[in-house]
This record gives structure tokens, sequence and C-alpha cells, in this order.
């Protein structure tokens, strides 16, 4: 790990990352209130850690890779915490959700098959997909409209697939990629 490893933002991704076992035990013991300030907590740290990093100037690979780390936590143990809270809004909005995992999962895997990690791209598309969702998603589970939400997938799902393209043009791993004309103006190999 090094020196200057646990600063504030690496210390707001770990912290994501730690309330992801939290969330499914919150899921669990049906508290829906404490499942959602979690949730909401997770998402204000995934939203803190980067603007920090980037304004203390403490951008790291090793941060990029952490923030990633907790972006998978939550990504996966949200949607099973809300299926045990709010199981009839899931069957309502099965397929938006299983079409908002499937494109989280397609470009993890892809990165994961063609460069043995996390892609930690962090695009502004994927940016923007992440505060739609982390507003639509609380609004919908108080009992809000759920359009917002499946609009906020569909954002999703093209910032996932520009993540696709960006790992099939890429001939090694790099974090930190703003988007594909970011990614084409790269130097080949």
């Amino acid at each position: 790990m090094p020196k200057k490893a646990l600063n504030i933002p690496n210390l707001l991704s770990i912290l994501r990352i730690l309330i992801a076992p939290l969330l499914l035990a919150a899921a669990a013991a049906d508290l829906p209130d404490i499942f959602l300030f979690l949730f909401i907590l997770s998402l204000l740290s995934d939203a803190l850690d980067g603007f920090l990093a980037r304004r203390l100037n403490q951008v790291s690979e090793w941060g990029a890779q952490l923030d990633s780390w907790g972006d998978l936590a939550t990504y996966l143990v949200a949607p099973l915490g809300v299926w045990l809270l709010w199981p009839m809004l899931v069957r309502q909005e099965l397929i938006f959700i299983l079409l908002g995992l499937a494109g989280f999962l397609l470009p993890v895997l892809l990165g994961f098959c063609k460069f043995r990690r996390l892609t930690s791209y962090h695009t502004h598309a994927a940016k923007i997909a992440a505060i739609l969702l982390g507003i639509t998603t609380p609004l919908m589970l108080i009992g809000g409209p759920v359009y917002p939400f499946r609009i906020a997938i569909i954002v999703f799902l093209i910032a996932e697939l520009e993540e696709v393209a960006i790992t099939l043009r890429l001939k090694r791993w790099q974090a930190n990629i703003p988007s594909i004309f970011h990614c084409n103006r790269l130097p080949p190999g």
C-alpha cells in the first residue's frame, strides 16, 4: 500500500466498502430507514471521494481502483437489499433493475477478462448516470415516481456501453479516462 494511501478520498472509498455488509444487515433485519440512510451515505461518499481527490490533488491509480471496488460493492449489495425490503417494487421494476445490473456487470467482466482488474475509467457519462441513479433510486424507494429511475437506468446503460467501447479500444489498462473521445486521442499501445 502506498505511503499516502490513507488520505480522505481513499478513506471515503473504504467507508463505502465497509457500508456494503451493513446495507445487507439492515435489509435482512427489515430496517428500511437504516438501509436508506446507509445507502445515501454510501452514495454521498462516492460523490465526494473523486471530487476531494481532484480538489486535494490526491488522485492516484490505487484510489481510482479503490473507488471502483466501492462501486462494485454498492452496486452488487444494494439491489439485493432493495429486493429484501421492497419485493413488490422489485417485481414491478424488474426489467429495469436487471438491465442496470447487466449493464454494470458487462464492463466489469470485460475489464477483468482483458486487464485482470476493474477498469476504473470514471467517465463523465458514468458520473452523470451515478448522480441520476443516486437521486432517483432513493426517491423511488420512499414512494416517489418510478419513471425518473427508468430514465436514469437508460442513461446508465449508455454510460456503460461507453465503458465497453473504451475497454475494447485500449491496448493496456489505464484509469480515469473521461470519455471515449479522450480514449481515441490516446497514443496507440
